[in-house]
């Protein structure tokens, strides 16, 4: 969502220029090729063991190393001898006070300790840190030339760079999903008309994952909210190098060995995204603005009739009066809880924008306002004075997001529309972004006031507490819905954030724009958002800024499908970009992807469980599962995992006619679209094509190649027009027969938070092959959720017999075969506990 169009275009020319700025010479980066601070090796470090771990002091600099477990390092540094407060907007206090009982070492040369994980060394010359994997490979080295640096109050920390290194994190950031050769900074910021090259964007981020040429990786998390900044070899190509202007010196590194080892332990560090409320994992449709309560119903309207499965509508900024948050427009939306019993009737939600900026309204009997002033809650400037910027409402003030009253305050402000039934909130524009200033912020000096449990209070300037303002925003609209209906899963949405904000809120990649271009930046995108702990993130399907045409509309709607937030999303000014225009050649192709992302919701579901409890994203980059990916020699740049089952390989090009190639990774896999298994082979007649086997495909509008691992039972289910409706019929489990043959049932209620206290459904399901025998196995189900089917169908993929017979527990099941297209059906009763089906040719 954006302002006027001469606003847009101020904005679009700084935003380059700051980008540009920040990509091609970092402030940062360039103090780091001058130091000019004491080296650390002038004076003789002095070691000093801990029960967790490490003190070494060298002169008046104190860094004490301590392993939270055995696979979580945490590293701080005091330039005076003193460490930093021990608080985090991002880590629990309970997590940083986990101790693990660590083996200590000494030699000649270094000391330190060890854990299963790790190898910690100081070397006793200099104190330089290095961090070894249990085959005593380095994973991270202090650079032999000032490891630390400090420059009034900022600090770079410098690592050594293996020449096979791949880096991969840092959330939404633009460009290629490997950050090696790149610099970024992290400054949330408001970045309409984003491009390849923008930096910074919405979010910090300060984690990456390190992969090394065998597959061997470690994470690191740099917890400082200051403007901060990573080179990845940019500036010297040997060397890794993060800093901030200013905060502490806190990170923390985390043993692989494998990518999704770190991924895990970032998630225990941080936290998981809770389960969402099911309904956010259907299709969502989205526009600035519907102007009207009739434009909406007559929207909802249409989808029924179109038979095009939906469950939210949004409503973004006009829905309110004179843009005010926490009002409704009473012209044009004279009954909002009407509204949403309406659109209710057809199974279809609401989501309200709710925008952090509030009117600067004395007298007017604005409510966020008069309560907002008495009960002291907004942000004050340098001279202790509010703060009044211009946003949307015009002049605005700004909640005091650091103090926990005022976050409590603000969750209140959504009694009425909670009331109303409202499903979901929108938190945008809390960067802060805040129009005509050159910051496109407020003013770094302005005052917070830190009260906080874990915190010192304190006041702090809006240099440190920008880039977590996004996330307290997002917090304080959480907890406040959750205060407000206590076993209801609240559902936020936010633009800005921190690490950790994923407990809090999904996100998306902000405005992106209507070209093909975006469409191929969506892919790593969201690929390194889901890596860095955002599970739940999407983009404006069919883009923001601008008209897509028919083609691209179609590509992009086909490929969000299987990304994890699906919502269609486009600016004022641009035409229509609901799933009908184009016409009914085009509306086909659309209703069918969405149709198969409701078939799919079984699985979906299956993996947000998955995610709450491992902190696995559903969308996985390809390497995440399967590490040979990183050197296959096909352009996999736009290809993803969902889950680790399924495979989703778009052309790299979308625009291009021109026919492309896949490498499929290890293993047997199967076309989802026909049931088949797929066959690579080499290509000899294509100059182009590399030499080992791969698939050629050839792009059309129609087919999306999507493959399915051999040895995966994947849940579907009968399609349905709303996740609010119950499907009729079975359930069905596809079970493409192959080694490591496996897959999950999980079922709740779709909305309370019962789930936590047994009301579930989880079952592991098993299948083995011996011979022209197959056996499926029902593990006992955990929880106790009743669900919606009576029958199971089975549909076995490659069944090369003629018959077939198929019995569980002694009892002949009903059974047909689809010689031609390699399919045997089975139905089976729900098999409530344990049970064994077993498959055999013959009749």
């Amino acid at each position: 969502m954006r302002r006027s169009t001469t606003r847009k275009k101020n904005n679009v020319l700084t935003g380059a220029l700051l980008g540009a700025s920040a990509m091609i010479l970092p402030w940062a980066s360039l103090a780091a090729q001058q130091p000019v601070a004491a080296p650390a090796s002038a004076a003789t470090p002095v070691l000093t063991p801990l029960a967790d771990g490490i003190d070494v002091r060298t002169g008046a600099m104190l860094m004490r190393v301590t392993a939270l477990d055995n696979g979580i390092l945490r590293v701080r540094v005091g330039r005076d001898g003193q460490l930093p407060e021990d608080a985090s907007w991002a880590v629990t206090a309970a997590t940083r006070q986990r101790a693990a009982k660590v083996e200590p070492f000494s030699d000649a040369a270094s000391a330190g300790f060890r854990t299963s994980a790790f190898t910690v060394r100081i070397d006793r010359r200099d104190g330089r840190l290095t961090v070894e994997d249990p085959q005593g490979k380095p994973i991270s080295s202090d650079a032999a030339l000032e490891p630390v640096d400090f420059r009034g109050t900022s600090f770079t920390v410098r690592k050594t760079m293996p020449a096979d290194a791949h880096y991969y994190g840092l959330g939404d950031k633009a460009g290629p999903l490997d950050r090696r050769g790149q610099t970024f900074t992290l400054w949330n910021t408001d970045a309409f008309l984003f491009q390849e090259s923008t930096d910074p964007l919405y979010k910090a981020i300060p984690f990456f994952i390190s992969v090394d040429g065998e597959g061997r990786s470690h994470g690191l998390f740099l917890d400082n909210t200051w403007r901060s900044w990573f080179d990845f070899g940019r500036i010297d190509p040997d060397a890794l190098s993060f800093g901030a202007e200013g905060g502490p010196i806190d990170y923390y590194i985390l043993a692989g060995p494998t990518p999704k080892d770190v991924v895990q332990r970032y998630a225990a560090l941080t936290g998981t995204s809770p389960m969402p409320p099911q309904w956010t994992l259907g299709f969502q449709q989205s526009r600035y603005s519907y102007m009207s309560a009739d434009e909406v119903r007559a929207i909802a309207s249409r989808f029924r009739a179109e038979h095009i499965p939906l469950d939210a509508i949004w409503l973004d900024i006009d829905y309110q009066d004179r843009n005010r948050p926490f009002s409704a427009n009473k012209g044009s939306f004279p009954d909002l809880a009407g509204l949403v019993r309406d659109v209710a009737r057809q199974d279809v939600k609401i989501v309200a924008i709710t925008d952090l900026h509030v009117a600067n309204a004395p007298g007017e009997g604005y409510k966020p306002y008069d309560t907002g002033a008495a009960g002291d809650h907004f942000v004050r400037d340098a001279a202790g004075k509010i703060y009044s910027g211009t946003v949307w409402p015009g002049p605005s003030v700004f909640p005091e997001f650091t103090r926990a009253p005022s976050r409590t305050w603000w969750g209140s402000l959504y009694k009425d529309f909670v009331a109303d039934g409202v499903a979901g909130f929108w938190n945008d524009m809390n960067e802060p972004s805040i129009f005509e200033t050159a910051t496109k912020t407020m003013p770094l000096d302005n005052q917070h006031r830190i009260e906080e449990p874990g915190f010192a209070a304190r006041i702090a300037t809006h240099r440190e507490i920008h880039n977590v303002f996004g996330m307290l925003n997002s917090r304080a609209t959480y907890d406040g819905l959750l205060a407000l209906k206590p076993n209801e899963r609240p559902y936020v949405l936010t633009r800005a954030s921190y690490a950790g904000g994923q407990r809090y809120a999904s996100t998306w990649s902000g405005d992106n724009s209507s070209t093909w271009n975006h469409l191929r930046q969506m892919v790593p995108q969201l690929l390194n958002l889901g890596m860095s702990g955002f599970a739940y993130s999407g983009v404006d399907i069919g883009g923001f800024a601008g008209t897509p045409n028919a083609d691209l509309l179609t590509r992009w709607i086909a490929i969000g499908a299987f990304t994890p937030v699906y919502r269609d999303h486009t600016a004022k000014g641009t035409a229509a970009q609901e799933p009908w225009v184009h016409g009914p050649e085009h509306g086909a192709i659309r209703r069918r992807y969405i149709e198969e992302r409701y078939r799919l919701l079984p699985y979906l579901y299956a993996l947000a469980n998955e995610t709450e409890r491992t902190g696995l994203p559903i969308m996985r980059p390809v390497f995440l599962e399967y590490p040979d990916a990183l050197s296959a020699p096909c352009d996999g740049s736009m290809n993803f995992l969902m889950g680790d089952r399924m495979l989703v390989a778009p052309g790299p090009w979308g625009d291009s006619p021109a026919h492309y190639f896949i490498c499929l990774p290890k293993g047997e896999w199967f076309d989802y679209w026909t049931g088949k298994k797929a066959t690579p082979a080499v290509v000899p007649d294509d100059p182009a094509a590399p030499s080992v086997p791969v698939l050629r495909e050839t792009p059309t509008l129609e087919r999306l190649p999507v493959f399915v691992r051999a040895g995966t039972i994947l849940p579907r289910q009968p399609l349905v027009q709303s996740t609010a409706e119950t499907p009729k019929g079975r359930l069905e489990l596809a079970v493409y027969p192959g080694s490591d043959c496996r897959g999950t049932l999980y079922f709740d209620d779709g909305h309370s938070l019962d789930y936590r206290r047994g009301a579930f459904l989880r079952q592991q399901l098993r299948c083995t092959v011996a011979g022209d025998r197959i056996t499926l196995s029902f593990d006992r189900r955990e929880g106790r959720f009743q669900p919606w089917w009576k029958e199971v169908d089975l549909v076995i993929h490659g069944w090369s017999g003629a018959s077939a017979r198929a019995t569980m527990g002694g009892r002949t099941l009903a059974s047909t075969v689809d010689a031609g297209a390699g399919l045997l059906r089975v139905t089976l009763p729900d098999p409530k506990g344990a049970a064994t089906v077993e498959l055999a040719t013959g009749g």
